[in-house]
């Protein structure tokens, strides 16, 4: 850890109720667990979570990597909903928890009598968090949710692919981690604010409101449009803003160069070796460069196509601009600077 890591014990005291599965729930209250919470993972006696047994796992080993994934730090134990006794050693615990999180099925938690009103009257001070796939008054609000329908109803699919293709889910999980983190954000606040208060509160995040925060800048395209935002792909308004193929050519041979401002356009000319261009009024703002999209675009793919990404990156971030290799889960799991700064770190299960 470094000094400007976050201390792994800055939520010690704190006692979450985790009655979540899957990855929306279960990322928050990993999150909270890494700040140094006391999480006690509720599951059922017939296998534990869902997320344990739906996806693969090492072999020999009764849970799934996804599971490992979001139920770090955290403690576990089976009780059976179902039953009275069960439900009465949910309530003891909610008596003594800080915080309490569900993203069970619309109603589920309700039918149980481990509602909001039920569990705020045998602990005033509980922060009460729910995260479901729509909100309370959307007209679809019982309906089921996982990323995807969330990113499907949340616009990020809309503004994701070719123009004249079809809507494209984004590789990575907004829907479910995206609203886990706005969660998360939303108990430290809700934990500040008891400190002066005194009293809890109930939370709600629906997967598809928190999609609106993730595809603001949609909206602002918007309304420079006056039509909803389109599909771009790497397209942009401005030259150079893509994607560029490096050598030798392999599937994540390709670097993102990015060089809106006017000094960085400038600083990138003297890397390609094109000075004469300083100042020419037809590549000098970004809005001329955007008329000359295909024109600037080639002079930089002529330069990175001679080079591998690595040495691309390197040597135009070192120029002052704007650049990043894509690279794989592989060449990131093998860069030594994850694990000697802690970000990616060997644990026993």
């Amino acid at each position: 850890m470094t000094e400007n890591s976050a201390p792994l014990n800055c939520l010690s005291g704190v006692r979450v109720l985790d009655l979540t599965q899957f990855e929306a729930g279960p990322s928050c209250t990993e999150a909270l667990a890494w700040l140094g919470a006391e999480v006690v993972k509720v599951e059922n006696p017939g296998g534990g979570e869902p997320g344990r047994t739906s996806f693969a796992g090492p072999p020999g080993s009764p849970d799934s990597f996804y599971f490992f994934e979001f139920n770090a730090n955290k403690k576990s134990v089976t009780v059976n909903l179902k039953s009275e006794r069960g439900l009465g050693l949910v309530k003891d615990m909610a008596k003594k928890a800080d915080v309490m999180i569900e993203n069970m099925a619309p109603g589920t938690i309700e039918r149980l009598g481990l509602g909001y009103e039920a569990i705020r009257a045998l602990n005033p001070g509980i922060i009460y968090a729910q995260v479901k796939g729509f909100g309370e008054g959307s007209p679809y609000e019982k309906n089921l949710a996982f990323d995807m329908i969330a990113q499907a109803a949340g616009g990020t699919m809309s503004i994701t692919g070719e123009p004249d293709g079809p809507p494209i889910r984004p590789g990575v999980s907004l829907g479910d981690t995206g609203t886990g983190m706005t969660m998360a954000i939303s108990i430290l606040g809700a934990l500040y604010e008891r400190r002066a208060t005194g009293q809890g509160r109930r939370l709600q995040v629906a997967m598809q409101d928190a999609m609106l925060h993730y595809i603001r800048f949609a909206f602002q395209t918007q309304a420079v449009l006056g039509r909803a935002a389109p599909r771009n792909s790497n397209r942009s308004n401005t030259a150079p803003s893509e994607i560029f193929r490096c050598a030798p050519g392999g599937a994540n041979d390709w670097i993102y160069v990015f060089a809106r401002q006017k000094d960085h356009w400038h600083r990138l000319l003297k890397l390609l070796g094109r000075e004469d261009l300083i100042g020419d009024p037809r590549y000098e703002t970004a809005q001329a460069r955007g008329e000359r999209i295909q024109e600037v675009n080639a002079m930089v793919a002529d330069w990175t196509k001679r080079r591998d990404k690595h040495e691309a990156m390197r040597l135009i971030g070192a120029a002052g601009v704007p650049a990043g290799a894509v690279l794989d889960t592989m060449e990131l799991m093998n860069e030594p600077s994850f694990t000697e700064r802690g970000i990616l770190q060997t644990a026993e299960h």
